[in-house]
Order: structure tokens, then C-alpha cells, then sequence
């Protein structure tokens, strides 16, 4: 089966990442999948094929369409059930409950046709009949009695107990069985709370606008349970807390160059096996104590979710997310589910290679995999450019960082900078040469992380990083310049574009580069000949016809040009073959 991912953005949620392709053939635990056909047969939906729209399906999505298709599934396997049994019945109407249908269960739920006799509407002359209700003289009948009308008995069928029904109400109550409407009287059978809660309001008089104010009331109450209110922190605390002591997995802090430290204690340990053995070393009871420590706009657990399972029945799950509904629907544990998600899930790797749990894309760096949750775990948005963040401390620091606008010059070059974070970088990098990244083999330390990472390399034989692209085989050392790569090489993403003419690039350096052509001024000017050009690269360019620079040969004849285009022009004109 097919298994290639491409590059792009997911049809159906619009991730960026490296996806599917939803026209292709794969294999999924021995069945057939290919997601335009799935999504036609659970749906009902004919998807666009036009060449300009995204045929990529992210994992997070295919995960989504297999439950569809199992509760399509499901559904379909019931209802057959449930017709079979049908047939099945013979004199007797059979009455479905929301129950399990499996083969042990004897469902004996049925009721005889005259007791749901429904009687017929009444036609224009026998509803003038009822209006004698209201009249003190008008007797009943005993028809009328037995199908539930107004009796001055008491106790008669449970429909009314010496009141007058309103127009109509009669042969509403007749529809239904006496015993199934409670009375008065007989409603603190049934709820009890709520007859306190009409004795409580006999006699008052409730206007809309006071159900208006009580429902806006209602949605400004906190989150309570069991009569307490529960703050954020606790909420974050509890969902954490269930999730870490029923499973196996194991909590760790963001990784350091010494490291991956443990949740409960200082200690790090390189090896991965290490840290999983200390961790077992220390109880669950302490997570609590250890999460109290955190700030409630902070509090974020990362998880190791590698071969996951419920420890109380040993069952395994796919991910952090079916943990949740199992422990909240087979377990009965308390979650709540109105708060945002603070557990990250990763799998540790002993070689050093992070795979995102939700897009499936590897990365080389604990680092770069640590940002790259942000984009799943949008918790909390920036207004300005729409980034994401999983906490709202780092949103605060984004924000404050790369948003909060005003001066700062630098005291010794003089440079201003827009933001503070801007400007203390300017003045570690370029001032004071803070070189905060150490190699973890030698006391040498750098200013630049790819400094750090070349010296791994040369001095202690490290394996380069290299991010490869999967349409060309190229290679980089960065990830972002892999990313530059596909977005303008092989995305062709064209996003900055000319109000002049039809010109569109892909940086904003190079449009405004491009707009010299059209606003620039001609400010350089040739010291020989007094031309003038807009750009200083035009001119050196000119300038090689006074200094005579022929450095454009002709590989056939051998005769030199000033300009690359006179050498196309000459081959053109006199080796035909070779201007093509």
C-alpha cells in the first residue's frame, strides 16, 4: 500500500505539516483506506478534485473519519438488530429503550393497543361541548371521565383534582395513559425538589424579564462542584492528576542540555530508561504537591505517552485523548472537560527523534518539537498575528515581546529597536557576546546555537543535522530554510505582490527591491559618464563598460562581453545551436 506523506496543507482543518494524500490507496491494521471514498460513503459529500485545492489529510483528521465510520458502523449494525427483532414480534407493539441489544438481553417491554387508545379530534359541534366546562351547572359524562377529563372526585385517574381544564386540554390529557401525567398532589413522587420549588413561588407573579436576568445570572456563576468553587488552577490540577496516576505515563519538565529532568525532583538524567526508572522510584501521591507549585497561567505537564495504556484495566489506548473519555466513561473519574488541555504528549526516543503525537512530523530537536505544540494546543490566541500558545504566561511573553510597540536605543551603537526582547538581544549577541549555549562534551561555549551544533560536529563527530526535503531530496541545515524551500519552490506561495504592475514575490525584501523600479530615485550616479541609476547595483554594473571587466566569454569563439545579455545575443546571432 501507498504510505508517501506530502507537504502541504490538510483539506479539511487547514494544518500546515507533512500529510496524506486523500486520493491514494493505504493500509490501516490490514484494511483498505482511501479517504476521498470514505469520506463519500460516511457523508454523503462529492470533494472538489480541482487541481488548485489542497488533496492532503492530516492524521489528526484521519483520525476523526475512522470514528465516523465506525459510528456510521455501529449504527448501521443496530438498526439491523432492531429490525430482525421486529419481525420477530407478532400480536405485541414493541417498545425500544436506550438500552445495549445484545443476544442475552430479553427485552419484554410491550403494551396492549387498548391501553393507548387515542381518542378521535373532535368536530365543530362537540367542541362547543367543551366550552360547558366553565359552566357551574354542566354535568360530565361518564365517557368523558374515564378518558381523563376534569372529575370532582378526587383521586379519579390522576388528570385533574376539582379544576376546570381550559379549551382543548380534555382531549390533550386523553392521548396519554391516566397513570403517566402526575398530579398536584402526587408530584413530590416524582421530584420532590421541584414541588418545593412551585410551593415556593405559589402566589408570586414572574415576569420574562426577571427569567431573562436569573438566565444571565446563571452564566456568569463559577464552576462549581459539590457546592465548591473551583478555581482554574484546581481544575488544570485534577484533569492532570487523573491522567497521570491511571496510566503509565511519565511526566518530565522541558528538557536541558544536561538532560531530561524529573517531574517530582531536580535530578536529569541523559538516558531515557533512567529517567523511567526513577520516576517509578517516587508515588503518585506527590503530584498533587508538586502541581500546587506551579502558577495557574503556567501550569503545563509534558507527558511521555509512548505504549500507553490504562493501568486499572490494562487496557491499551491510542492516544491522550481516547485516555480521557475511557477513564471518564468506563472509570467514572472526575475530569473537567470546559478547561483546556495542559497535559503535552510526546514520545521520547532514545536516538533523539521527536515525532509530534497529532501530525506525525519528526523533529531533530526537543526545541524545535517543544514550539511546534503550540500550533495543536491553541489554547490561548494572540489578537495581533494570531499565533498560538499553550499557556497564557507565553502568550504574555509574545505579546510583550513582539507586539508592545515604542523606542529603545541601544546606549553604545545608537541602533533603536521597536521591542525591549529586540533590543536585549541586539545587546547580548552583539555587545556584551553572551554565549549561552555550552557543548555538553567540553567547556567550549557558543553564541549561536548552529555555532554549538558545527563544533558537536568537527571537534566530537556528532551526525549533522540534515532536514531533508521529500519532493527533491534536497538538504538542509535548518529547518527553516527547508521550510523557505518548500514554500517557494515547490508551494510556489507568491503572497507579496505589486500595486503597479503584475509582479509577485515571495519576501517583502524583494518587493520592495522591485519597487526601486517604479518609486525609486536616481541617487547613483556614474563619476564618467553622469548617468544615474536607482539602484548602487545597476551602477557597478555599468561601471564595468568604462573599466572594459569583459567578464561574459563566448565558450564557442572565445570573444568577451561586458553584460551576460550581449553574450545571449551573440549566440543567438552567430551560434544558432547554441542560443536555443
Amino acid at each position: 500500500m501507498e504510505t508517501t506523506r506530502n507537504y502541504g496543507q490538510c483539506r479539511f482543518c487547514l494544518v500546515k505539516g507533512n500529510h496524506r494524500d486523500i486520493m491514494k490507496e493505504y493500509d490501516h491494521n490490514g484494511d483498505r483506506e482511501v479517504y476521498y471514498d470514505a469520506v463519500l460513503d460516511c457523508f454523503n459529500l462529492f470533494l472538489s478534485t480541482d487541481a488548485l485545492i489542497s488533496k492532503l489529510i492530516c492524521l489528526s483528521c484521519v483520525e476523526r473519519l475512522r470514528d465516523a465510520i465506525n459510528f456510521r458502523l455501529m449504527i448501521v449494525t443496530t438498526e439491523r438488530k432492531l429490525l430482525d427483532m421486529l419481525k420477530e414480534t407478532d400480536d405485541k407493539q414493541t417498545i425500544f429503550v436506550n438500552v445495549p441489544i445484545d443476544d442475552t438481553l430479553d427485552i419484554n417491554l410491550s403494551v396492549k393497543k387498548e391501553d393507548c387508545r387515542i381518542k378521535d379530534e373532535p368536530s365543530n359541534e362537540e367542541q362547543d361541548s367543551v366550552d360547558n366546562d366553565n359552566d357551574p351547572d354542566y354535568e360530565p359524562d361518564e365517557e368523558y371521565l374515564l378518558d381523563g377529563g376534569s372529575s370532582t372526585e378526587p383521586g379519579q385517574h390522576g388528570h385533574g383534582c376539582n379544576t376546570n381544564l381550559i379549551e382543548g386540554e380534555a382531549e390533550l390529557l386523553a392521548r396519554f395513559p391516566p397513570s403517566t401525567l402526575p398530579t398536584r398532589s402526587t408530584l413530590h413522587l416524582y421530584c420532590e425538589e421541584y414541588a418545593k420549588h412551585l410551593n415556593n413561588l405559589n402566589g408570586i407573579i414572574v415576569l420574562p424579564s426577571r427569567i431573562s436576568k436569573l438566565l444571565e445570572e446563571d452564566d456568569k456563576k463559577p464552576n462549581m462542584a459539590n457546592g465548591l468553587y473551583v478555581t482554574e488552577k484546581t481544575a488544570h490540577i485534577t484533569n492532570a492528576c487523573t491522567l497521570l496516576e491511571f496510566s503509565n505515563i511519565t511526566p518530565f519538565k522541558s528538557r536541558s542540555r544536561n538532560g531530561f529532568p524529573c517531574f517530582y525532583c531536580r535530578n536529569h538524567f541523559e538516558n531515557l530508561d533512567r529517567l523511567k526508572q526513577h520516576t517509578h522510584e517516587h508515588k503518585k501521591s506527590e503530584l498533587r504537591r508538586v502541581l500546587g507549585t506551579y502558577g495557574a497561567e503556567c501550569l503545563v505537564v509534558y507527558a511521555d505517552v509512548t505504549d500507553l495504556c490504562c493501568i486499572i484495566c490494562n487496557t491499551s489506548i491510542r492516544n491522550l485523548n481516547e485516555l480521557k473519555l475511557h477513564l471518564t466513561r468506563e472509570h467514572k473519574k472526575k475530569m473537567y472537560s470546559e478547561y483546556n488541555d495542559r497535559v503535552i504528549p510526546f514520545k521520547l526516543s532514545p536516538t533523539n527523534v521527536y515525532e509530534c503525537q497529532v501530525c506525525g512530523f519528526n523533529f531533530e530537536t526537543f526545541g524545535s518539537i517543544e514550539r511546534h505544540m503550540n500550533v495543536h494546543f491553541r489554547n490561548y490566541v494572540c489578537i495581533e498575528c494570531g499565533t498560538g500558545f499553550v499557556t497564557k504566561y507565553r502568550l504574555k511573553v509574545h505579546v510583550k515581546s513582539m507586539h508592545v510597540g515604542g523606542s529603545f536605543p541601544c546606549n553604545i551603537c545608537s541602533k533603536i529597536f521597536t521591542t525591549q526582547q529586540k533590543h536585549k538581544s541586539h545587546v547580548d549577541a552583539v555587545h556584551k557576546m553572551v554565549k549561552r549555549f555550552k557543548c555538553s562534551k567540553c567547556p567550549e561555549r557558543f553564541s549561536e546555537y548552529f555555532r554549538r551544533q558545527k563544533h558537536m560536529v568537527e571537534e566530537h563527530g556528532f551526525a549533522p543535522l540534515q532536514y531533508k526535503c521529500n519532493v527533491c531530496e534536497k538538504s538542509f541545515d535548518r529547518r527553516y530554510t527547508l521550510s523557505r524551500h518548500m514554500k517557494r519552490d515547490h508551494l510556489e506561495e507568491r503572497d507579496y505582490e505589486c500595486d503597479m504592475c503584475s509582479y509577485k514575490c515571495f519576501t517583502n525584501n524583494e518587493l520592495r527591491i522591485h519597487m526601486i523600479k517604479h518609486v525609486g530615485d536616481r541617487i547613483y550616479e556614474c563619476a564618467v559618464c553622469k548617468k544615474s541609476y536607482a539602484r548602487k547595483k545597476t551602477l557597478k554594473e555599468h561601471m564595468r563598460i568604462h573599466n572594459n571587466d569583459r567578464r561574459f566569454a563566448c565558450a564557442v569563439c572565445g570573444q568577451a562581453f561586458v553584460q551576460k545579455c550581449s553574450l545571449k545575443g551573440h549566440l543567438k546571432t552567430h551560434h544558432h545551436e547554441y542560443g536555443l
